[in-house]
């Protein structure tokens, strides 16, 4: 069969177009490789998807990969402009599609027909997670593949998560008193939050597991007057919490660690203990060893918050979502539910005393996040390729989305080795709520 013209060759891709978006209650524009446009749905696009060849095209159509949409998008192949949370509700609308073996079978073959550019690029610079250590975090994971995976995420490069995150380089969930406030402000209210559910007070060791760019064990040991360490897998996080201890004359109250949780040996040691962020790279079949190692290193009376993401009532499951986020973002990443994880610490022997959803505070923190990266993109560029960046933003965006929508949840979660006539909290939460500062 002789190839189509390219004039045949952009009908053909309007005809499919029109039929996957026959029922499509958005609105939106398609650029196509030639500079025509296709105007789909009703009202006003919110944004328009720009296919830059034929190829592009036509690898979406007929992949049977279901990321290669958005893999195209962070390669360069397509590009989106306008709203890019409203782009994300595309695959709402692409999931619902009801084909019949029939109209799959005749759109595949005008895919087929589709004259490819010669000169079109595949996108083979864009980067990507080895599939074999993937397979082996998820069935066995070691010390030191955790360690490559934590690499893998956390050790792009400083510079770059400073362009994005507050001034004290906090990269977990922000706690807002209202939508308007500043991130700078939310993340010191998370800081300060954190340390009063603990009822930290002057001369408690604390102890963080996986403490980021060290903004928590500054803020217990500057605030609260506490003996603060910190423990992480990245090198780059190391380094810049051992120079921020140095430059804030921290150094007799503040120390950090290049350590796995597991190599934690002491026994009793910890007034207080505080994960952030960190247990979703746990694996769930290492979550009962991990909780069981925190019982073991609180003291008697002390207290322990766990701050983590969870999935909803379905658990973590093969989706597109999960797909994306554990080839590109995170290699090891695992979420439980807010349930279950209540039940493994319980079976830790932990006393649950409080719970605390902070869904909203997370979509908050997300679309400031990319607002903040979508400003400096010139500058990011800096320090990572185009693809690295628009990973990062969508996976951002979508999380967010995730959040908003409920499929996602984050819980904070205090509790305290469980011992008879233990009394570890007050009678109730009002010395939680006093001004923030």
């Amino acid at each position: 069969m002789a190839l189509q013209p390219a004039s045949s060759s952009i009908e053909l891709a309007k005809h499919i177009l029109y039929r996957l978006f026959r029922d499509f209650d958005g609105r939106i524009s398609i650029c196509l490789w030639d500079g025509s446009e296709v105007h789909l749905g009703r009202g006003h696009p919110a944004f328009s998807l720009t296919f830059r060849s034929a190829k592009a095209f036509q690898d979406v159509v007929l992949s049977r990969n279901p990321l290669r949409l958005v893999e195209s998008y962070f390669q360069g192949l397509i590009d989106i402009d306008g709203n890019l949370y409203s782009a994300l509700k595309l695959r709402h609308h692409l999931a619902s599609l009801q084909l019949s073996v029939i109209e799959k079978a005749a759109l595949a073959a005008k895919a087929f027909r589709i004259k490819p550019d010669k000169t079109a690029s595949n996108g083979s610079n864009a980067p990507k997670w080895a599939k074999t250590l993937r397979q082996k975090l998820g069935i066995s994971p070691s010390k030191e593949l955790n360690r490559q995976a934590i690499s893998f995420h956390y050790d792009v490069s400083n510079d770059f998560y400073a362009l994005w995150l507050d001034e004290q380089r906090v990269y977990s969930c922000a706690y807002y008193e209202d939508a308007g406030q500043s991130l700078e402000q939310a993340q010191r209210n998370k800081l300060d939050h954190i340390c009063r559910k603990l009822r930290l007070k002057p001369g408690e060791r604390l102890l963080d597991i996986g403490c980021g760019w060290g903004a928590l064990i500054c803020w217990a040991a500057e605030q609260y007057g506490a003996s603060a360490q910190g423990i992480t897998l990245s090198q780059n996080q190391y380094d810049y919490v051992q120079s921020m201890i140095k430059q804030r004359g921290l150094e007799h109250k503040v120390s950090v660690e290049m350590l796995d949780y597991r190599d934690l040996q002491d026994e009793a040691r910890y007034d207080k203990l505080v994960s952030v962020g960190m247990f979703e790279h746990v694996g769930l079949k290492n979550l009962p060893a991990y909780f069981a190692i925190a019982h073991r290193l609180l003291r008697p009376g002390g207290l322990f918050l766990n701050h983590g993401i969870t999935s909803d009532e379905g658990g973590w499951k093969k989706t597109v979502s999960t797909e994306f986020i554990n080839r590109y973002v995170f290699p090891d990443g695992q979420l439980e539910t807010v349930g279950t994880v209540q039940q493994i610490m319980e079976g830790a022997d932990f006393e649950i005393h409080d719970v605390e959803g902070l869904r909203q505070h997370y979509a908050l923190t997300l679309r400031e996040w990319v607002r903040r990266l979508d400003e400096r993109h010139e500058e990011a560029l800096k320090y990572v390729t185009e693809p690295v960046y628009r990973i990062w933003r969508l996976y951002m965006a979508a999380c967010a989305m995730q959040f908003e929508e409920g499929n996602t949840g984050i819980y904070q979660i205090l509790a305290s080795k469980r011992a008879p006539f233990s009394n570890p909290v007050p009678l109730t939460r009002r010395d939680l709520y006093r001004a923030p500062c």
